[in-house]
Formats: structure tokens, sequence, C-alpha cells
């Protein structure tokens, strides 16, 4: 089955994508920014929601609705230590965020900025909308996923007991 998937689906795929790509520069040229290849790349962009199915998505969520949409079973199980400090948590914190950063599969782990250098969240995700992003960007639906800071200290001080790398991290 593996291979019957590398031959009929990666295999046509990988040179599909370099008939893509010279289309794109051939019809595009230099109007767009080019796949950075595993080189460093600055993409811009601003914390936006989208519409799905005629209904906006706002770009934060906050912990609260984790705990809403807990059912204690996977995939919308708690972990028992953030039930146990349940109580003490800050259900208003923000969770993840959604911006418009055009991203595609090895962007997880990069730093979100803002326009003062500071650090406003970690990528590791796209929406459903975003697995085109290897081929093309719609600015209206694509949008980077990015765990916000603020879970981050709120996880380490209230769940995990790491004041010590909280206090390392907030210097």
């Amino acid at each position: 089955m593996r291979k019957a998937y590398e031959d009929g689906v990666e295999a046509p795929e990988r040179n599909a994508t370099e008939r893509i790509a010279r289309a794109r520069f051939a019809a595009l040229g230099t109007s767009v920014y080019p796949d950075a290849t595993f080189t460093l790349r600055l993409n811009y962009g601003t914390v936006q929601g989208w519409n799905e199915n005629g209904k906006p998505v706002e770009p934060f969520t906050r912990l609260s609705r984790a705990f809403e949409r807990a059912t204690g079973a996977d995939p919308f199980r708690i972990p028992d230590s953030w039930q146990q400090v349940k109580d003490k948590l800050d259900m208003n914190t923000p969770f993840n965020l959604s911006t418009n950063n055009d991203i595609v599969g090895g962007n997880s782990g990069s730093p979100l900025i803002n326009a003062k250098g500071e650090l406003v969240g970690l990528l590791f995700d796209g929406n459903i909308h975003s697995i085109s992003g290897s081929f093309w960007f719609d600015t209206e639906k694509n949008r980077a996923i990015a765990v916000h800071p603020a879970i981050m200290r709120e996880a380490l001080a209230k769940v995990y007991g790491a004041d010590a790398l909280l206090k390392e991290l907030t210097k």
C-alpha cells in the first residue's frame, strides 16, 4: 500500500510541483516572493480570522474554549495535570491566534514576531485552507496558527511549576 501511495501520489505530486513552479514564475515573474526552499524568509502578515461557511472565525482562542470542548475522550481530553489546577488557571488567557501569513509544511516552530521585534507566538499549524499553500495562497482563507506566549507562561507557572524556567524566559 505504501509503495502504491509513493508511486501513485507522491511521485506525480513531486513532478507536478516543479511544473507548477515554472508556470507560476512564467505568469507572475518576480511580483510574488519565491518559495523559501529551506532558506531564511521573512513573511509579513497580520492577526486575522476568516469566514467559514458565512460565519466569522475569530483570530484568538482562549483557554476557556479548551475546557468547554473537553469530552474526557481523545482528542478532546484535558490532561489530568491541567484538570487538577483548573480553578487556578485564568480562563481568559489567549491560547492560539491566526494570522494571514503564508506558511507551508516545515514552518512549525518558527517565531511569530510583531513590528517591535517581540515574540507574539510560535507557528505550529495552519487552518484547513492552508493545505494548498504549497501551490497558491488564498488571502481570504489561508491562515497560519500560532500558540500564544501567554498560555506558555500560564502553563509553566500554574500547571508545571516551572518557575525557574519561566523566570529565565521572562528576563
